[in-house]
């Protein structure tokens, strides 16, 4: 099982760029699905993006389609979120997550990474 860490968090203005890298350990990365969820304040876990460790599909929630783009590099064992004209609303706690079976719930996760994006 791969453990994951992230980074690149931070605080931004509003329209600003961040990139967040989650580092996984282990030889089996390539076989994962990566997802990046995110936690505001009050509100529960959901996830932004995601990408397959099949075929590189990707998947976006609306709130971010056009403006993150999630990304991985398996020769690095890292996946990305590119994430551009960052508003207020995109403030909380982001995660890594990856699972082997794609019918199944992410479980593996990151410790998380604080996005604070002000207006």
């Amino acid at each position: 099982q791969v453990q994951l860490v992230e980074s690149g968090g931070g605080l931004v203005q509003a329209g600003d760029s961040l990139r967040l890298s989650c580092a996984a350990s282990g030889r089996t990365f390539s076989r994962y699905h990566m997802g990046w969820f995110r936690q505001a304040p009050g509100k529960e876990r959901e996830l932004v993006a995601a990408v397959s460790g099949s075929d590189g599909s990707t998947y976006y929630t609306d709130a971010v389609k056009g403006r993150f783009t999630i990304s991985r590099d398996n020769a690095k064992n890292t996946v990305y979120l590119q994430m551009n004209s960052l508003k207020p609303e995109d403030t909380g706690v982001y995660y890594c997550a990856g699972k082997v079976v794609l019918s199944r719930p992410y479980d593996t996760w990151g410790q998380g990474t604080q996005v604070t994006v002000s207006s």
